[in-house]
């Protein structure tokens, strides 16, 4: 099959709420843009972003300040965001809603029309504005309209396979359309990476198959770029756990923010005993863990879980605040959720680590690759503030998509030479073969090895074992049957294996070396926070080897120390600490 060629300013890879945030901007920098998805625009991953995105806006509580956010956001990372990018973010995160709202974004409103805020766990003020429990449903579609309004062409189904690089510069990228199989070379004189995390390598995961596999950070390391904190995988208190087809399936935040409280077997409201005073409202790293002690410890339901109860509530009010989760349990188990409680377990949802990008214009340290969302590092450190991650996606899809329109404007005329190209197709045609080994099974047993030896709790011998039995699994990925016809899925999954062995390699690599128990990083065999390891731990390839070298975390301005120490992070009662 031959393989074509576009030509474009700007070519955005993913098409979620940072990619075509990203798109926007580059094209009302008066760049041309394309956009290039897995999936089709109106499904990618953040529609499963169902609580709310936060901003100050004070409606709910006028003492609120950016300040505030700020130190909410900072002191929740446990210190390893970086301030700079956490400034930048509460900065912006109200002009990123006014934008929303004129892109046609139906807030929920109160009763004199302001846009309603509510509480998220850990946030000292309500700053949560939301749209029932469909967020970023809400979010993905305004954004998705006006791209459509603008006419920026998004293609569907585009895998792309590798970054094209030129003298050390990224020059474009290299994908195959996985229902035809159709090979495209983009050359683009910028590249915006916003292609999500990497949770679906855990066995109990918030992200549907075939989505978040890693595939952006591996893009970016093997061109060169280095990545952050790929350790700190942020585990949500409560996904489902039954029927199989759900597992992990995520219960929104907003349950618990609705007045939802969790029980154990026994009827106990075990959270108590870990964190009395917030309880079910407390940080996710806390409530996660929380559900996991209770679980292993022998106090959870048939399905393995606890229990999360909302039927204190009437149904009306659950109807108007939880539309979606009232359906969710109704279709999968038959659950009225208003007369019952859901079974929960702890599930893999968010990818706080990434690829390492400047805050202020998110470039990557390869000259013409950007890079924005849940891809990036940065923002979260070790504990994601629940709500943040749909205001990242609007505000430094913003950033990448401006920086990427004005890096354009002064490097146009960039291209791939003909050898580049043929290196890309022949990577893609080495991988299609017959073999003896079974790609969704291969998948499940990555998924397996890293919720076993790298879930919510690890420790030196789990991880160990587990990179020893990631290097017995390269060897299996490379005897996939890999065949091509009316479809290419196997091609794609078998780009999404190769993805997994380098992410979770380096996630395994990074847990390693950070040996201290801090926010969504548990280990037995280090229990307690290790002020020494206020650092960030980057990886970066040496030839084929994975290098881990420590960072320190940038500091804090005197300004915004002065609200640190007002909310000095109490690490009483923090699990396993």
């Amino acid at each position: 099959m031959t393989v074509d060629k576009q030509r474009w300013d700007v070519l955005v890879i993913g098409s979620g709420a940072a990619g075509l945030r990203a798109a926007i901007a580059a094209h009302e920098a008066g760049q041309r843009v394309l956009i290039v998805g897995k999936s089709v625009k109106r499904d990618a991953h953040t529609v499963l972003a169902a609580g709310g995105i936060n901003a100050v806006l004070g409606t709910r509580d006028p003492e609120d300040s950016w300040q505030q956010h700020f130190a909410d956001t900072f002191i929740e990372s446990y210190y390893l965001a970086d301030p700079h990018t956490v400034e930048l973010m509460v900065k912006d995160a109200p002009r990123a809603i006014e934008e929303l709202v004129s892109y046609g974004m139906a807030f929920a409103r109160t009763p004199d029309g302001k846009i309603d805020q509510r509480y998220f766990g850990a946030h000292k003020y309500r700053r949560t504005c939301y749209v029932g429990d469909s967020t970023g449903r809400a979010v993905l579609y305004a954004l998705a309209d006006q791209v459509d309004r603008l006419n920026i062409p998004v293609l569907e189904h585009q895998y792309v396979t590798r970054l094209l690089m030129n003298e050390g510069a990224c020059v474009g990228a290299f994908a195959f359309n996985v229902k035809t199989g159709q090979r495209t070379a983009f050359i683009a004189d910028a590249v915006v990476l916003a292609t999500g995390g990497h949770t679906r390598l855990w066995q109990r995961s918030s992200s549907r198959q075939d989505e978040n596999t890693g595939d952006g950070m591996y893009l970016a390391l093997l061109a060169g770029a280095e990545l952050s904190d790929m350790e700190l995988v942020q585990f949500h208190p409560t996904g489902m756990v039954a029927p199989e087809s759900m597992l992990g399936t995520l219960v929104t935040e907003a349950v618990r923010g609705e007045g939802g409280r969790l029980y154990n077997a026994l009827g106990e409201r075990f959270m108590e005993k870990y964190d009395p005073e917030r309880m079910e409202l407390s940080t996710r790293d806390r409530v996660a863990l929380a559900n996991y002690t209770e679980i292993i410890e022998g106090r959870g339901g048939p399905n393995g879980g606890v229990f999360l109860d909302i039927s204190h509530r009437s149904k009306e009010y659950i109807l108007e605040k939880l539309p979606r989760m009232y359906q969710q349990f109704m279709d999968a188990q038959g659950l009225d959720i208003s007369q019952a409680p859901m079974e929960v377990a702890p599930t893999a949802h968010y990818s706080m680590g990434g690829v390492v990008v400047e805050p202020e214009t998110h470039a990557t340290r390869i000259p013409g690759l950007f890079a924005a969302g849940e891809v990036t590092s940065g923002l979260h450190g070790a504990n994601r503030l629940g709500g943040n991650s749909l205001a990242e996606t609007v505000v430094f899809g913003r950033y990448a998509g401006e920086a990427a329109a004005a890096y354009a404007d002064a490097h146009g005329g960039q291209s791939a030479t003909e050898a580049t190209l043929r290196a890309a197709d022949d990577a893609l045609n080495a991988l299609i073969h017959a073999g003896s080994e079974d790609g969704r099974a291969l998948e499940r047993d990555i998924r397996t090895l890293m919720w076993e030896h790298c879930g919510v709790v690890r420790d030196e011998q789990r991880l160990l074992a587990g990179l020893a039995k990631l290097s017995e699994l390269r060897a299996r990925v490379a005897q996939m049957n890999v065949r091509v016809g009316e479809t290419h899925h196997d091609l794609a999954l078998a780009m999404d294996l190769q993805a997994a062995l380098i992410t979770s390699e380096a996630t395994l690599r990074g847990a390693l070396e950070r040996r201290e128990s801090r926010g969504a990083h548990q280990r037995y065999d280090y229990p307690n926070l290790d002020e020494a390891m206020t650092v960030n731990f980057i990886i970066t390839l040496d030839g084929d080897e994975q290098r881990v070298t420590a960072r320190p975390v940038a500091p804090v301005s005197d300004e915004l120390k002065a609200y640190l120490a007002q909310e000095e992070l109490s690490l009483t009662g923090r699990l396993l600490e």
